[in-house]
């Protein structure tokens, strides 16, 4: 087995803190499990998105580092992103062996990434 496990933990810089957690609250139809004013971290499937208000880390993140977050209707979760408000980055793509992927940018300028993998066990 190698060095890394997974992904555990994405963090999005947010310019206001508490329509970050509004508005993710709502993607991810579940509030956060910590609530601090420097930070907010919701456990998603075991794995942890958290929020981080720091204005230095608000810069466009359209061309950085995309975390994919596991989705088992990739065509449902893109419908519900649109209607959320969230702009799509990148389209459907079939990237092979069933895998598809898509993007979308968040109201903060963050990636926010989905991938359908049918062969993915988190156990």
């Amino acid at each position: 087995m190698g060095q890394f496990l997974g992904v555990r933990t994405v963090v999005y810089g947010v310019s206001d803190l508490a329509e970050g957690k509004a508005w993710y609250s709502r993607v991810l139809e579940q509030q956060p499990y910590f609530d601090e004013e420097y930070y907010v971290g919701f456990n998603v499937g075991g794995f942890e998105l958290g929020l981080d208000p720091d204005a230095r880390s608000v810069i466009s993140r359209a061309d950085g580092v995309v975390a994919y977050w596991g989705v088992a209707d990739m065509a449902a979760q893109v419908e519900r992103l649109n209607a959320l408000g969230a702009r799509q980055h990148s389209e459907i793509a079939d990237v092979g062996d069933g895998i598809r992927v898509a993007s979308f940018l968040d109201p903060f300028g963050n990636v926010f990434g989905l991938i359908e993998n049918p062969h993915f066990n988190a156990d």
